[in-house]
Order: C-alpha cells, then sequence, then structure tokens
C-alpha cells in the first residue's frame, strides 16, 4: 500500500492538559520509537496568528508518515500514545495527505515518497502545503523582522481554507501548513503574487536557511473528533 502522511492538530483548554502538551514535546519521543509503521514523525508546536512567534500554547500537532494507512488506524485505535492525546485535548482535527511533490530536505533527508502524479490532479481536489526551514541562527532577527511583510499576501489569497505556523524549536526549525481549495489558487497565489515572488527572490538573496524543503499533498480527507 502507498505511503501517507497524516497531520493531527491538537487543541488543548486548562493549564494542566496545556502543560502536558508541552511536556509531550520532549517525553513523546521515547513512546513514539514504539510505534509500528511509522517511518517519520514530528512534535510541534504552534505559533500565534499570523505567523506570529511568539507560541500558541493551546495547540500542538503531530506529523507523522505512514507505511500504509492500515499502519496509522492501528495507531490510533490500540496505541496508548494517542489514547493519551485524546485524554488531554478537546479538540482534534486529522489531515491526511498524500504527496505529490516534494523539494529539499528536514534533517538532511525527504521522507515524502510521491504516490500521486501532479497530471491526476482534478479541478475538485483540494491541496495541503508543507514549508519547513532552519534558519541561520546569525539570520534570525532579520528573518523575523521580515516575517510580517512576507506574509501579507495570505490574508486576502483567494481559495486559501487554512492557514498556521508551527515549529519543532521555536524560532529556529519552523514549519508552514496550508489547505487550498484547488491547485488553480495555489499556482496563482504561489507564482502570480507579486509579494510572494518577492519574498522568495529575498529568500535566495540573503541564504537565511540551513535547510529547507517545500512539498504538496493531495488532501485525501479530514478527521475531526
Amino acid at each position: 500500500m502507498p505511503q501517507i502522511t497524516t497531520l493531527s492538530v491538537f487543541n488543548y483548554e486548562g493549564f494542566q492538559n496545556k502543560f502536558w502538551a508541552l511536556s509531550m514535546m520532549q517525553f513523546g519521543h521515547f513512546q513514539m520509537k514504539t510505534v509500528e509503521g511509522l517511518q517519520f514523525y514530528k512534535l510541534l508546536g504552534s505559533g500565534k496568528a499570523h505567523f506570529n512567534p511568539l507560541p500558541d500554547w493551546r495547540v500542538y500537532a503531530l506529523l507523522q508518515v505512514w507505511n500504509s494507512p492500515s499502519d496509522f488506524e492501528n495507531f490510533k485505535r490500540n496505541h496508548p500514545l494517542f489514547k493519551k492525546y485524546k485524554s488531554h485535548t478537546k479538540h482534534i482535527q486529522i489531515y491526511f495527505l498524500e504527496n505529490i511533490q516534494a523539494h529539499g530536505l528536514w534533517n538532511s533527508k525527504n521522507p515524502f515518497e510521491s504516490v500521486v502524479s501532479p497530471k491526476s490532479i482534478s479541478d475538485e481536489d483540494q491541496i495541503a502545503v508543507i514549508t519547513r526551514a532552519s534558519i541561520k541562527k546569525r539570520m534570525l532577527r532579520k528573518f523575523w523582522k521580515y516575517v510580517p511583510e512576507s506574509q501579507k499576501p495570505l490574508e486576502n489569497a483567494k481559495g486559501l481554507l487554512y492557514t498556521k505556523g508551527f515549529g519543532e524549536l521555536p524560532f529556529v526549525e519552523m514549519m508552514t501548513f496550508s489547505v487550498w481549495d484547488s491547485v488553480e489558487n495555489l499556482n496563482q497565489f504561489a507564482y502570480k503574487s507579486r509579494e510572494h515572488v518577492k519574498a522568495i527572490k529575498k529568500t535566495r538573496q540573503l541564504d537565511w536557511y540551513n535547510e529547507e524543503m517545500f512539498a504538496r499533498f493531495r488532501l485525501s480527507k479530514i478527521e475531526e473528533f
């Protein structure tokens, strides 16, 4: 069966649950090593709206790449770790992602196998995008100063359904996740938005990443509970 990627977004309420979520950024790694069929994972915190670097203590996420969909279903139904997540969260939203293409590296490798041909994408398909960057420490101040300007085009982007900034390590290891109603509107933003094209050029000029990745997926479904 083909590889599947899931992004589970957890929403928390109350100090004890938020503190538990924060502690899992460190202690969750031990239990993650016991999960069968898991190729790659990242425990993620999140930032406030508009890609503010300040943490959003209510929202955390778990990115996982699986050998097959059945491996995730087994994790969701039977693994003690997922049961703990359920017991602490107010709301869980799981995005099921089929990779179309991915460029770049994440911890010196590309974890996403292409399982969907770009030619097979229809007008009805929703598209998810993951961008990931490891920022050079000497560029941190300049990078975060530029973020508000670079993200302005997203505020009114046609077809944007959801966007959120996540991170493995605050200020340094960053990931953005967005969902679009069609590949046409995504391409319109990516290649024809003057502000976005300008931001890409500035990224190349300043060379402020140690490592970066860009990946597109077909969003096959969303589960909520």
